[in-house]
């Protein structure tokens, strides 16, 4: 098979694999056209494994060669963009019009807000967001193997130490998976070209930008110390961004729970008793969660010790351009949602994304 087809067999095995492999079954925070929560059938992490084993283990038989995925990115890529494509067409063009909202714009964003397939069993955007998690830890695993075959003995630590810390990344927010149904992408976002598209092809691919640029780069010689200042600026963001959400999710599910057992629920309360969190990570600023990501990128861009090549800081750059219009975008739908009471809560935390900057 043409490498230009190994996405149409990859993501089908991802997508049976999440179909029918056991999982936990929860209820989101969005609720159906029925006025009940939607439900979810949660089993990144096992699906995670069963593609790495299954990719493992063809290469180890000689079927694949370790590298295979980094030798034939750009077919890969391809392939991936037709899919991605084919995809956005199919969930968009099959639903109903919405009203006002031109063709092009539709087909951006979508039409579905929340779609489901099989009955229930797989919800679109759990899989979207699993599909480009597995390919992504694919495609670093392979870059890494490229990487360390082309010079045995002299791989880079700092290549390494990336591969460590996004792979953490993704293992860690799948095994968070009912966590983010809280989140923004699954509670105001549709179906479309933006998150359909993007999980095919973006989000796997352009993720590993920094090795798809310096898989072949030689040891830069990134002294220990400085490869823990990374590591450490990974880590800081991390804790800012799933301390921030795993406090709103517990706020979510028991307005009255200390979060971690430390942090004290503290709201302003609004009229049909709507509440808003000001306490904790969400009193340092409106969307700490977004400044956490960023640190996590840049600890990410900086492991690869390359900080002259641009290949590394675009990912980085990614985040800055998506998560500020996103702010902005989240604070006009809560300013709608909440009136009064979101304004009361801006006077309270006015910083947006960078406590005491912006």
């Amino acid at each position: 098979m043409p490498p230009v087809l190994w996405p149409v067999p990859l993501y089908l095995v991802v997508f049976a694999l999440h179909a029918l492999l056991p999982a936990r079954q929860v209820e989101g925070y969005v609720h159906g056209a029925d006025g009940r929560p939607l439900r979810y059938r949660l089993n990144g992490p096992l699906v995670l494994l069963v593609c790495v084993l299954g990719w493992a283990g063809l290469c180890a038989k000689g079927f694949l060669a370790w590298d295979a995925l980094y030798l034939h990115r750009w077919e890969m890529l391809t392939g991936a963009c037709g899919l991605g494509l084919l995809f956005t067409a199919w969930v968009v063009l099959r639903e109903p019009r919405v009203p006002g909202w031109s063709l092009i714009k539709e087909l951006f964003l979508g039409r579905a807000e929340q779609p489901q397939w099989l009955h229930g069993r797989v919800d679109a955007k759990m899989f979207l967001y699993l599909l480009g998690a597995v390919v992504l830890e694919l495609n670093l695993l392979s870059f890494t193997a490229h990487h360390v075959l082309l010079a045995p003995g002299h791989a880079s630590n700092g290549v390494l130490l990336h591969l460590a810390l996004f792979s953490f990344f993704l293992v860690e927010y799948l095994v968070f998976e009912r966590v983010h149904l809280y989140t923004y992408d699954f509670v105001a976002e549709r179906v479309g070209f933006k998150l359909g598209w993007g999980c095919f092809v973006f989000y796997p691919f352009f993720y590993a930008v920094g090795l798809w640029g310096l898989a072949e780069a030689p040891d830069p010689g990134t002294p220990a110390p400085l490869l823990a200042l990374c590591a450490a600026c990974f880590f800081c963001g991390w804790v800012l961004s799933r301390g921030a959400n795993l406090q709103k999710y517990f706020f979510k599910r028991d307005p009255t729970r200390k979060a971690f057992g430390l942090l004290a629920p503290e709201a302003l309360e609004g009229e049909g008793g709507r509440k808003v969190l000001v306490s904790g990570f969400w009193g340092l600023s409106r969307h700490v969660n977004y400044l956490g990501e960023v640190l996590m990128a840049l600890g990410l861009a900086l492991s690869l010790g390359a900080p002259s090549s641009p290949w590394p800081w675009l990912y980085p750059l990614y985040y800055v351009a998506l998560l500020v219009p996103r702010q902005l975008d989240d604070d006009r739908r809560c300013a709608a949602k909440y009136g009064p009471l979101w304004e009361a809560y801006v006077k309270r935390v006015p910083w947006r994304i960078v406590p005491h900057v912006y």
